[in-house]
């Protein structure tokens, strides 16, 4: 049953908020022993075995290339995304790597403008898109003046951005063609499988004196379950229904739920830098939602491919 097209932001919203408290979740198991490959690991491996149960039966996809798009979504949105923001994690500031990712939604619009012209392109997106990341760089930075460049670093997180705007390129193509679950249970399966050659490096953590502890599996839980099965399935639904531009734009509340969250959890300090920044993406998310000043009319995607 399809819900009212109003319900669809609210859902966005709720993802994302979701999403912006795995930085807790992923804290605590990095301070039980599990490096992130791990936890990439057993929270995907925890959501592929959840959605087997709902999804259909059939294995392949209908036709090669459509198999091929699948494995390259969950390279783009799973394996190569989490790793890469793992390894610039060790190389540059936390700060730069929050910073950079949450130029997603940028990429998304760009590359949705450069494939797909059917989508609405509104100066009230572009600009609200424009605030909103000034305030991400208000609650990341929290008014340091001080920036470290990591070239390395720095720019693994920009691929890692960039594979996130193209994973939603790959969504917009299959969908329609397969149910939602299906789609997410192929990404999670090739998210799975192309994880694997990073063990070759540092080993999978299968202690279960750690893995039996109420912190940490209960926090799996929580990865796997909600913010990957569930979240994963809905998140497609959202791009299906309000197109990739405007359901990324969602993504730049994600500091603001991770702040609220290390201030509650973590007991983290909320400076007035940081709380001026929050108010910056809810004006910058609302404005390019609601300021659509004109639009393009929808005509074929100049790369079918894409």
């Amino acid at each position: 049953m399809q819900l009212r097209h109003g319900y669809y932001h609210l859902i966005a919203i709720l993802t994302v908020s979701v999403w912006g408290m795995t930085f807790i979740s992923t804290k605590v198991l990095i301070r039980h022993g599990l490096t992130p490959q791990d936890i990439f690991f057993f929270r995907f491996l925890i959501a592929y075995i959840g959605i087997w149960i709902i999804s259909p039966r059939r294995l392949l996809a209908n036709t090669v290339r459509d198999e091929l798009w699948l494995a390259a979504g969950g390279i783009s949105g799973g394996s190569l995304f989490f790793f890469l923001q793992n390894v610039a994690l060790e190389i540059t500031q936390a700060s730069n790597v929050s910073f950079i990712i949450c130029t997603a939604p940028l990429l998304t619009t760009g590359l949705s403008m450069l494939f797909y012209r059917s989508e609405k392109v509104t100066k009230g997106l572009v600009y609200g898109s424009l605030i909103a990341l000034a305030g991400v760089g208000m609650v990341v930075f929290n008014g340091s003046v001080i920036l470290k460049i990591s070239p390395l670093g720095d720019l693994l997180t920009f691929v890692a951005a960039l594979l996130w705007a193209f994973y939603s390129l790959i969504i917009k193509k299959v969908t329609g063609r397969y149910s939602t679950v299906f789609l997410t249970r192929k990404i999670f399966f090739y998210g799975l499988v192309t994880i694997l050659p990073a063990f070759l490096l540092d080993p999978l953590t299968l202690d279960p004196k750690v893995l039996l502890l109420p912190e940490v599996w209960m926090n799996l839980l929580f990865l796997g379950v909600l913010a990957s099965l569930i979240c994963y399935v809905v998140w497609n639904i959202v791009i299906k229904q309000l197109g990739m531009m405007r359901a990324s734009n969602y993504i730049y509340l994600n500091p603001v739920v991770t702040m609220a969250a290390a201030a509650l959890i973590l007991h983290e300090q909320i400076t007035p830098v940081a709380l001026l920044g929050a108010a910056c993406i809810i004006l910058g998310v609302y404005w390019a939602e609601k300021k659509p000043l004109y639009c393009k009319k929808p005509v074929t995607p100049i790369n079918k491919d894409i």
